[in-house]
C-alpha cells in the first residue's frame, strides 16, 4: 500500500488534483444521502402527533401532554394551528427525528406543503447537484489515473536508461516491456480505488451511521450485527485475489516475451517449418494466463453476491423491525433504508475496488523492484567533463567477468592519440567486452582504463560517451527517416549528413530510395538489407566526428566493394581519428597501425602485422587461411 501512495505523491502537482478528487468524493457521498432524505420528503405529509405533543423518549400520549404543548405551540387562545406552525415547532425543538426535523425546516424556509412547485425545484436541485459530484467525481479519478499513469511510465523509462548492460542481460524484453505499458495503468487505476476505499468509503459510513442513529438508535444497532458478516468475506477474497495478481504478473511477463520471441524470429521459424512448435509455446503459456484471469474473475466477481445476500437479509430484518418492533412511519423508515443502502453500497464495492487495489499493489512491487535499482555504474562527487582527446587510452591490468564466469584476465594495453589499433582472436576472447568497457557500459572488477593519464571513472558518463563514436556488431535502426538515423538526434546540418553517408558507402542505395533522405526505413530497419542497414550505422558514427572511433564487426554484412569504400575512409582518418577495430575478416585491419590478438580474455600477442605474423603462430594460422580461401 505504501508503494501506490509513493506513486500518487510522485509528482507535486498531482497534490490539488488529488485533494479536488476527495472532495469530488465528498460531495458524491453527501448527494446520495441528499436523495434519500428526498424521498423521505416526498412521502411526509406533516408532523404526526407524537412529534407534536410528546416528548423525544415519549411511546404514549395523554391528554395532558396535548394541553400544555398547544399553548407552547399556537398560544392560550388559539384553537388552531396551521402545519407552518407545526414544522416551525418542529424545527425548533432539539431531538425528535432527523426526516421530521429536515421537512420543517423546508416547509418553514420554502412552504413545499403549500407550494409542490418549490418541492420540486428541491428535488431538482438535489438531482443536478448529484449529477455534478458524480461528473466531478469520475472525471477527476479518471484525471488522476492518467496523471500518474504518465508520470510512472516517464520515470520508470528514465531510470532503465541510468542502468548498466548488465541489467538488460539479466531481464527480458518482454518483461520490461509489460511493467512500462501495463503495470503503470494498474497501478493508476489502483490509486483511484484506494482513494475510495480508504477515504469515501469511511466518511460515507460514519456520516450515514451517525444519520441512521439519529433516526433509530435501536434500529441502527442492527448495522453492528451485520458489519463483521460483511467485512470477513473481503479480507479472505482480498488475500486470494493478491496472491494471483502476482501469478498474473509473472505469467503476463512469459506470455509477452514468447510473443516477442515469435515476431523476432519469425524468419527462423518460417524456414524451418517449425509454426506448430510456436504455436504450441504460445498455446502453452496463453492457456496458464487464462486459468489464472479465470481464478481472478472467480474471486473478483464472488465478492459483491455474497455481500448482496448478507444486506438483502438485514434490509428484510430493518423493515420488519422497523415496523412491527419500532412502529416507525412510513417515511421516516423509507429513509432509513435508503441510508442503510448508502451505507452497505460503498462496503459492496470495497471488495470490487480491493480487487483492484491488490492488482495494484503486486503492480507497484513489480515496477519498484526496477525503480528502487540503484544504478551500479555513476558519476563519482567532482567528476570532470571531458573536453578532448590529448594523449592516450590505457587498459592497465583490467579484469572483468559477467556473474562468475571471467572474460577478461589482466587485460593491459595502450593506444596512442590518433593510431589505429586492431583486436582479433575467436569468438568469444573477450574483444566486444574490450570495446564495451570503454565507454563505461560495463564496471571493471580489477585495474584501471584510463584517458589522458586519468581514470575513466574521473570523467562524467555523458562527456566520456560524447567522445566515443560506435558502431556495434548487430546495428539498430529507428522507425524514422534516413536522416533522422544518421543524425541521430543531433542538429548536423544535411550537407554533414550526406558527407557521412557518402564517406560511409551509404549514399549509393540511398540516392535509389524513393524520398531519398527523407525516406522512412521500417522497423528495425527491415526494409534494407543487413549491409545497408551497416552502412547506415557506419555514417550514424563518422557524421558525430568524435575523437575515438570504435568499430565492432562493422563490415561484416558488407559486399567487397562497399567493404574496400570503408577502408579507404578509415585509411583517410588515420592520425585523424584513434580507431579501435574488432573484425574477424583481415582484410578489414590490413591499414591498422597495430594488431592485439586475445584467447579467452588473455592477451597473446601486440605488434604490426608483420611482427605477429613472426611471433603469434595463432595469428598467423588465421592470415594464412584467409589468403588460401581467397
Amino acid at each position: 500500500m505504501k508503494l501506490l501512495l509513493k506513486a500518487a505523491l510522485l509528482n507535486r502537482k498531482h497534490y490539488a488534483l488529488l485533494f479536488i478528487t476527495v472532495i469530488a468524493l465528498f460531495f458524491m457521498t453527501v448527494a446520495s444521502q441528499m436523495e434519500m432524505f428526498s424521498l423521505g420528503v416526498m412521502t411526509k405529509a406533516g408532523p404526526d402527533a407524537f412529534a407534536l405533543f410528546g416528548s423525544s423518549k415519549s411511546e404514549t400520549l395523554s391528554l395532558n401532554d396535548v394541553e400544555n404543548k398547544w399553548v407552547e405551540i399556537a398560544g392560550s387562545k388559539k384553537a388552531l394551528i396551521t402545519k407552518e406552525e407545526a414544522s416551525a415547532y418542529i424545527a425548533s425543538q432539539k431531538g425528535g427525528n432527523l426526516v421530521q426535523k429536515v421537512t420543517a425546516f423546508l416547509d418553514s424556509h420554502f412552504q413545499i406543503s403549500k407550494n409542490l412547485g418549490r418541492l420540486a425545484l428541491i428535488l431538482v436541485f438535489v438531482a443536478i447537484f448529484k449529477a455534478g459530484a458524480l461528473f466531478a467525481n469520475r472525471y477527476c479519478t479518471h484525471l488522476v489515473a492518467i496523471r500518474v499513469s504518465r508520470d510512472l511510465r516517464q520515470s520508470y523509462f528514465e531510470h532503465i536508461q541510468t542502468l548498466p548492460m548488465s541489467f538488460y542481460q539479466e531481464h527480458n524484453i518482454g518483461g520490461l516491456a509489460s511493467r512500462i505499458t501495463g503495470d503503470a495503468g494498474v497501478v493508476a487505476s489502483a490509486i483511484n480505488s484506494m482513494l475510495i476505499n480508504y477515504i469515501q468509503t469511511p466518511f460515507a459510513l460514519i456520516s450515514t451511521a451517525i444519520a441512521c442513529f439519529y433516526i433509530s438508535w435501536k434500529l441502527s444497532l442492527i448495522i453492528f450485527i451485520g458489519f463483521p458478516l460483511v467485512v470477513w468475506p473481503m479480507v479472505f477474497i482480498a488475500k486470494k485475489i493478491k496472491a494471483i495478481a502476482r501469478q498474473m504478473q509473472k505469467s503476463g511477463e512469459s506470455f509477452a516475451s514468447a510473443l516477442i520471441e515469435y515476431l523476432s524470429g519469425i524468419l527462423t521459424v518460417k524456414v524451418f517449418a517449425m509454426e506448430e512448435f510456436s504455436l504450441k509455446k504460445y498455446k502453452e503459456q496463453n492457456h496458464r494466463m487464462a486459468r489464472l484471469e479465470e481464478k481472478s474473475a472467480k474471486y473478483g466477481l464472488s465478492s459483491r453476491p455474497i455481500l448482496h445476500t448478507v444486506s438483502s437479509l438485514f434490509f428484510a430484518a430493518v423493515i420488519l423491525s422497523g415496523l412491527y418492533l419500532f412502529q416507525m412511519g412510513a417515511s421516516e423508515l423509507l429513509v432509513f433504508c435508503g441510508l442503510l443502502y448508502v451505507f452497505y453500497e460503498p462496503i459492496k464495492k470495497f471488495a470490487e475496488e480491493n480487487h483492484q487495489i491488490q492488482r495494484g499493489v503486486a503492480a507497484a512491487e513489480r515496477m519498484y523492484e526496477v525503480l528502487s535499482l540503484k544504478p551500479p555504474i555513476e558519476d563519482k562527487p567532482g567528476a570532470i567533463e571531458w573536453k578532448g582527446f590529448l594523449e592516450g587510452m590505457e587498459f592497465r591490468n583490467v579484469s572483468f567477468r559477467y556473474e562468475k564466469e571471467w572474460v577478461l584476465r589482466n587485460l593491459s594495453f595502450s593506444v596512442k592519440k590518433g593510431e589505429s589499433v586492431a583486436i582479433v582472436g575467436p569468438t568469444g576472447s573477450g574483444k566486444s567486452t574490450i570495446v564495451q568497457l570503454l565507454p563505461r557500459l560495463y564496471e571493471i572488477q580489477e585495474g584501471e582504463i584510463l584517458i589522458d593519464g586519468r581514470s575513466i571513472k574521473e570523467y562524467t558518463q555523458r562527456s566520456l560517451r560524447e567522445g566515443i563514436a560506435f558502431v556495434p556488431q548487430k546495428p539498430f535502426l529507428f522507425l524514422d527517416s534516413v536522416r533522422e538515423n544518421i543524425a541521430f538526434g543531433r542538429p548536423f546540418s544535411d550537407e554533414e549528413v550526406e558527407e557521412a553517408a557518402r564517406n560511409a558507402q551509404a549514399e549509393e542505395f540511398i540516392v535509389r530510395l524513393p524520398e531519398r533522405y527523407g525516406a522512412l526505413i521500417a522497423e528495425s530497419g527491415k526494409n534494407l538489407s543487413g549491409g545497408q542497414q551497416q552502412r547506415l550505422a557506419i555514417a550514424r558514427a563518422l557524421v558525430k566526428k568524435a575523437p575515438i572511433l570504435i568499430l565492432d564487426e562493422a563490415t561484416s554484412s558488407l559486399d567487397a566493394l562497399s567493404e574496400k569504400g570503408i577502408k579507404e575512409t578509415m585509411e583517410s582518418l588515420r592520425g585523424k581519428v584513434t580507431q579501435i577495430i574488432i573484425a574477424h575478416r583481415l582484410s578489414t585491419i590490413e591499414h591498422v597501425d597495430r594488431i592485439i590478438y586475445l584467447e579467452r580474455g588473455c592477451k597473446v600477442a601486440e605488434g604490426t602485422r608483420e611482427q605477429l605474423l613472426e611471433s603469434c603462430p595463432q595469428f598467423r594460422k588465421v592470415w594464412e587461411m584467409m589468403h588460401q580461401s581467397d
